[in-house]
């Protein structure tokens, strides 16, 4: 009688994580087969991240402009339900993004409270994307017969440089902000910090966040702040912790296509605001005629 032969396995293989950049909801490989080494605060190797280059911004400019009109004409209150169901989808994931950040040199209370500022955050803004119309817009008064309405709206798609010494919470306060005001949003994550962005981005993936309305890139500030000031398909640039003579570099080329810029210090704006939403919004103003009825001396 013939016997078969099983091979138990004892010990699990250890599968290291692979980090890659995400566009239009998918995670490719930057094109350019370009890595750089994260490491610890020791020095010890942690991951191999994504070089991204000008093309992979190229291409999640592409996918986010192809996002932007759906995005935009989703209520708002589904729009807050989606960055509602984000939080709900971090939140099953803190032991992920806690060993991430102590692995990248966080003490545990300070990554402890980076995470809990993430949720904040997203629970926040969350809240906002159904009022902050009603905050901001107006009706206007004005001396002819009509009625005068302002509006914001969103301005398009932004191009986004998150802070440097923030692996989590830097990339929500910069892009969430966008999203939520009916923009779609391409990031460029912490260079010092990089793991959670990616980590971030799976989140998204599986948080109902229709594809290309969130991209995220990894990579050198330095190579890229050229190409998110001057691409000509995007519509605003937002850039968190820049240098003076970066800041005068970025506002030159952004003015080539009259592109908002806005220059954040995570020192001094660490807080959340509406205001980072209305950044990012067009004020739409619309004229109406109103019908005088004769003889009742009012209109109406």
């Amino acid at each position: 009688m013939a016997t078969k032969k099983t091979q138990q396995i004892t010990g699990g293989i250890d599968v290291s994580k692979t980090y890659k950049i995400f566009i239009g909801g998918a995670f490719p490989r930057t094109e350019s087969g370009r890595y750089f080494d994260v490491k610890d605060k020791d020095g010890k190797f942690l991951a191999n991240m994504c070089l991204s280059s000008r093309k992979d911004f190229r291409n999640a400019v592409v996918a986010a402009r192809k996002a932007q009109e759906g995005w935009q004409d989703r209520s708002a209150y589904n729009r807050s339900q989606i960055i509602y169901r984000i939080a709900e989808m971090l939140q099953q994931k803190r032991s992920v993004f806690l060993d991430e950040m102590q692995a990248m040199g966080h003490s545990a209370s300070r990554a402890q409270k980076e995470f809990s500022d993430s949720i904040d955050l997203l629970v926040y803004y969350a809240g906002w994307c159904d009022k902050y119309t009603q905050v901001y817009g107006a009706v206007n008064p004005v001396a002819s017969s009509h009625f005068n309405f302002s509006v914001p709206e969103p301005t398009g798609v932004v191009a986004v440089m998150a802070e440097n010494g923030s692996a989590l919470k830097g990339v929500i306060k910069a892009v969430i902000p966008a999203v939520c005001g009916g923009n779609t949003a391409v990031v460029l994550a912490s260079e010092n910090f990089p793991l959670c962005a990616v980590s971030f981005a799976e989140v998204i993936a599986t948080s109902d966040v229709p594809a290309g309305v969130i991209n995220i890139l990894t990579g050198k500030r330095s190579e890229l702040q050229h190409h998110f000031a001057s691409h000509m398909d995007v519509n605003a640039l937002v850039v968190w912790d820049a240098s003076a003579s970066a800041r005068m570099e970025l506002g030159q080329h952004a003015a080539e296509n009259v592109k908002r810029t806005f220059f954040y210090d995570s020192a001094e704006t660490d807080a959340p605001g509406p205001e980072y939403i209305i950044d990012l919004q067009e004020t739409k103003t619309t004229w109406h005629p109103v019908e005088s009825i004769k003889g009742s001396g009012s209109g109406y």
